[in-house]
């Protein structure tokens, strides 16, 4: 899966866990604590994430990223290194 595909479900996500983003625009550069994911919000999104994607990964693994558009493209790497 592209980056592109996975950034509408990073931020359906978001939304399901702090609800009160609903309706915020959300931008590729914007990093889950500046909109203000605490380490357990965090942590739940990244997993209802990778459930939607169907991917099995350490949590570990997605602590790199700064912003929903990195996250968006590990786990669009991850996705494409499973189908290979």
């Amino acid at each position: 899966m592209r980056s592109e595909e996975i950034l509408p479900l990073i931020t359906e996500a978001i939304v399901e866990v702090l609800p009160e983003l609903d309706g915020h625009p959300f931008t590729e550069s914007d990093s889950l604590e500046a909109l203000g994911a605490d380490s357990m919000d965090r942590a739940e999104i990244v997993m209802v994430v990778l459930e939607r994607l169907d991917l099995e990964i350490p949590l570990v693994d997605t602590h790199g990223p700064r912003n929903l558009g990195e996250l968006a493209e590990l786990l669009g790497e991850k996705t494409s290194a499973r189908a290979r």
